[in-house]
């Protein structure tokens, strides 16, 4: 099963292809707030690999809730997935700080505090 993963953040565009647990495509660039330009290109380079394939997607990050909607593809709140993805990864995490473009997020997995 092929799972595709984009997050469109405040100033950049990443897309990640996983088949199982293996990346066999990831990408990360500025999307100069051309989100849905940056978004179609990185489909393309996607659409390469997939070919027919089925595949499951989803968007995530600060400016992709409209371009989720408007593909009508399933949007994951981001802090949501930054926590998922650090509690499969690395289950031992105690927190995971993630800084963006225009803010900073920290996830506190055992009861931590500010």
């Amino acid at each position: 099963m092929l799972l595709l993963g984009i997050d469109i953040g405040s100033t950049t565009a990443k897309a990640v292809l996983r088949r199982e647990k293996d990346i066999i495509f990831q990408k990360y660039e500025r999307h100069y707030s051309l989100v849905r330009e940056k978004t179609v290109e990185l489909l393309r380079e996607v659409q390469n690999i997939v070919g027919d394939e089925p595949l499951i997607a989803a968007i995530s990050g600060s400016a992709g809730l409209g371009l989720a909607e408007a593909a009508d593809i399933p949007f994951v709140q981001e802090v949501y997935a930054t926590a998922e993805v650090v509690r499969e990864r690395e289950p031992d995490a105690s927190c995971v700080i993630e800084l963006g473009g225009e803010d900073a997020k920290i996830i506190f997995f055992n009861g931590g505090i500010d």
